[in-house]
């Protein structure tokens, strides 16, 4: 598919940010102390300095989000064929996907889909027991500051996203088991970069974690994600939360009341926002995965 030039399609194009954001720098640093009496994950209170999410999201030139308009969205699962396209996703799981059901009340119904993708919350607790070391990492702001922050294998960035190092992950599917949207998910076509007997961890054959990067290749090279960009309703807008101006932040204000989040009782501040959302819908309706034999949610014993 011929990529849209700058103008064509504007209102999904526009990242409203001048520049592009560079990859990180990393550099290892010693690791976190665990309890090795203590048979439980470990946590980032045992080492509260440096592993937790980026702290100063609202201070960094760019802190990336979502705006879907449940009104506009036809549930055509284009998103999720394109996400699958563009990230090599294999079969069985999914980074990105719609959960199909109805509005209302008999006769006053209507069919809904609810998009749904990683939220790259504000504190995401997928983050929470990571057992990985983290390691000191930087990225390059569009005005060419350079901003540092610590990672783990899983890890935030100080532009809010929220991903994942397979070459340094042992599979042990905490994150999986952690996110409350089922938004992750063990890449069993693929082996885990790290060693889990590091950790004290016995996986006999250890996979990867998989999410939604919010095709972060895309965004750092002034592009849109991939889902966005196929959505055939432009049901979908991303866009820089921390400037005022953005199309984003517009369309939030424009729309007022009528924006929410997916399971906000769960304290981690999604940057993944919804026009006209019944998140009843997201809990009860029909889901690609449920008929899919996906291994999402699956994790090994450990």
């Amino acid at each position: 598919m011929t990529t849209p030039k700058p103008d064509d399609r504007s209102n999904r194009r526009e990242l409203l940010i001048k520049g592009t954001l560079v990859g990180a720098g990393v550099a290892i640093l010693p690791g976190c102390p665990v309890d090795d009496d203590d048979d439980s994950a470990p946590t980032t209170d045992d080492c509260p300095d440096y592993a937790r999410a980026f702290p100063n999201q609202d201070e960094s030139e760019v802190r990336w989000g979502f705006l879907i308009n449940i009104d506009k969205c036809r549930a055509c699962s284009a998103c999720s064929v394109a996400c699958k396209t563009e990230n090599d996703v294999r079969l069985g799981v999914f980074r990105n996907g719609v959960v199909e059901g109805e509005a209302g009340e008999y006769p006053n119904t209507r069919f809904q889909g609810i998009p749904w993708l990683c939220n790259h919350c504000e504190e995401p607790v997928c983050l929470d027991r990571c057992p990985t070391d983290p390691v000191k990492a930087s990225l390059e702001m569009p005005n060419g500051d350079v901003v540092e922050y610590w990672a783990r294998a899983t890890y935030q960035r100080p532009d809010g996203l929220v991903l994942n190092d397979q070459e340094r992950c042992v599979g042990c599917g905490w994150c999986v088991e952690d996110c409350p949207y089922g938004a992750r998910f063990l890449d069993w076509s693929k082996t885990a970069g790290g060693n889990p007997s590091d950790h004290g961890l016995d996986i006999a054959d250890p996979h990867p974690a998989g999410k939604c990067t919010m095709c972060v290749h895309r965004l750092e090279n002034g592009i849109v994600p991939a889902c966005s960009e196929t959505c055939p309703a432009d049901a979908r807008l991303v866009g820089n939360l921390n400037d005022p101006n953005s199309a984003i932040n517009a369309a939030i204000a424009a729309a007022g009341d009528r924006v929410s989040v997916l399971k906000e009782s769960a304290g981690t501040g999604p940057k993944v926002f919804y026009v006209g959302l019944d998140e009843d819908i997201f809990d009860d309706g029909h889901d690609i995965r449920d008929s899919s034999g996906t291994r999402q949610y699956d994790v090994p014993g450990v």
